[in-house]
């Protein structure tokens, strides 16, 4: 989901904090892969995530046609998508609008306060006290200077000087929007924002720790893990997830006015509440959750549970694949030699479960806990099988050599035989999972085996392969391809 890269570095440092009430705000977070936004690196963050925001502020509203500025935005928002409502008996209609967007420059702070009434130093005393410089509202700011229009209705474009003073609460760290407003009378006025912004975004964190003893069992901990690098705070804010991969587009998703805020969610169940979202699904946190910039917050996502898990040591030779015609050439063997083989952990899901990382644990020979490996688990549907690549065991090896290769052109026949050889040098036995993709032609059949396939489909053998204790097996097979004049 494309993004512009929005920073909020000066302004950021003269950031003065805005609090909302809980309640007043409300995200809809959407689901993230990038690495990035979860860490403490810097880089390719803020064009990462997605959120939408349902905001409420309390506004000074004057009679008549004015500008009021909203600022406290964050960095990364999308200026195309905000809009600001009134309600309907506001007595107040919005004119236009348009975004002052925090940005990386020593001129971030001064777009911020565009529109503003500053003082600008230019000899050596402050303006108020008879120094020299201007003192009006300001017109813009770049590299080359300030502009300002005095009292006397003159612009000065300023090159040299030595400082700006703003006033109070001009300037708020991220984004500002300044809306032209008209209104039949004032005071004070609730507006709801609603926006979407990158730099927020959400993936699942799963917790395995693997019992120790005989059949595989493990407490599975399912937490949600939000990350903000907007650029602002959110303070008690009522939080929904999204999990799925909806089409964001380059703008995000169009936002329209509303006419008052959502109402507050109930807080009462302990854990999240889950519901369909379309073609999605959606976690919505109890009780209000405040998210500071920069940080990574931990929730739970369904209740631990024990669960019943598989180790599983598998290897893949080959893949699902069949050329247009018969593949008669003597190359494309595939041998290896002591080839590292995989160490899974496959359960099935208990509930629905979002994409994210599964960290697994053990106990080592104190009793403290290690880490036995980590991998990614894809969105996967309640009862579906998970299964998750681990790393590669110490152990266990493989030996991979063709056999026989042989052409009959004649007859349309093509035979192909393989030998692989398995090692374990660990302590305990194991049964490796080898997978094998008859990938020459998509006419094929199984002409013999050591060992009978414990799944065979179109594209694949599957063996389970029983590897003792400091020993070792071998799997001998061969397949024989068939094919017609037509298919040459």
């Amino acid at each position: 989901m494309p993004r512009r890269l929005l920073c909020a570095a000066v302004a950021a440092l003269l950031a003065t904090p805005v609090a909302f009430a809980a309640g007043n705000t409300r995200l809809t977070i959407y689901s993230a892969d990038n690495d990035a936004l979860f860490s403490g690196s810097s880089q390719d963050t803020l064009d990462a995530g997605h959120a939408l925001v349902h905001e409420q502020r309390a506004l000074s509203v004057a009679a008549g046609n004015h500008e009021i500025r909203i600022g406290g935005l964050p960095a990364t928002i999308d200026p195309e998508a905000i809009a600001v409502g009134f309600g309907l008996d506001s007595m107040v209609s919005v004119l236009g609008q348009r975004v002052v967007l925090a940005n990386a420059s020593t001129n971030g702070a001064l777009d911020g306060a565009i529109g503003s009434q500053v003082s600008v130093q230019t000899g050596g005393m402050p303006v108020a006290t008879g120094g020299g410089g201007f003192t009006g509202e300001l017109l813009g700011a770049s590299d080359n200077g300030v502009l300002i229009r005095t009292s006397d209705g003159k612009v000065h474009l300023v090159h040299q000087y030595q400082s700006v003073t703003l006033p109070v609460d001009s300037v708020s760290g991220g984004s500002t929007v300044l809306l032209d407003v008209s209104a039949k009378s004032g005071g004070n006025r609730d507006a709801l924002l609603t926006y979407t912004t990158s730099g927020l975004g959400w993936r699942a964190a799963y917790t395995a720790t693997l019992e120790s003893g005989g059949a595989c069992r493990m407490q599975f901990k399912p937490e949600a893990s939000i990350a903000n690098r907007s650029g602002r705070d959110y303070d008690g804010a009522d939080i929904q997830l999204v999990a799925g991969q909806p089409n964001l587009g380059n703008r995000g998703v169009r936002m329209y006015s509303m006419a008052k805020a959502p109402a507050p969610m109930a807080a009462e169940a302990a854990m999240p509440t889950q519901a369909s979202l379309g073609d999605y699904r959606s976690f919505t946190l109890p009780g209000a959750v405040s998210l500071p910039n920069s940080t990574v917050t931990l929730t739970p996502l369904y209740p631990a549970q024990a669960l019943s898990c598989a180790r599983e040591y598998v290897i893949d030779n080959g893949n699902a694949y069949f050329p247009p015609k018969p593949n008669t050439n003597d190359y494309g063997a595939q041998d290896y030699r002591d080839r590292p083989i995989a160490s899974t952990l496959a359960f099935t899901a208990p509930e629905a479960l979002p994409a994210g990382t599964l960290r697994a644990w053990i106990a080592d020979k104190d009793g403290a806990p290690a880490l036995l490996g980590e991998g990614n688990v894809a969105d996967t549907p309640k009862g579906q099988r998970v299964s998750v690549q681990l790393g590669e065991s110490f152990d266990l090896r493989a030996t991979r050599e063709r056999t026989e290769f042989h052409v009959d052109v004649k007859a349309h026949t093509m035979t192909e035989a393989y030998k692989v050889t398995l090692t374990n040098g660990g302590d305990a036995a194991r049964t490796v999972t080898l997978r094998e993709h008859p990938s020459r032609w998509r006419e094929w059949s199984l002409t013999s085996s050591n060992i009978k396939p414990a799944k065979q489909t179109t594209q694949m053998l599957e063996f389970k392969v029983p590897v003792p204790a400091h020993g070792g097996a071998t799997l001998t097979y061969s397949v024989r391809y068939n094919w017609t004049a037509q298919d040459l």
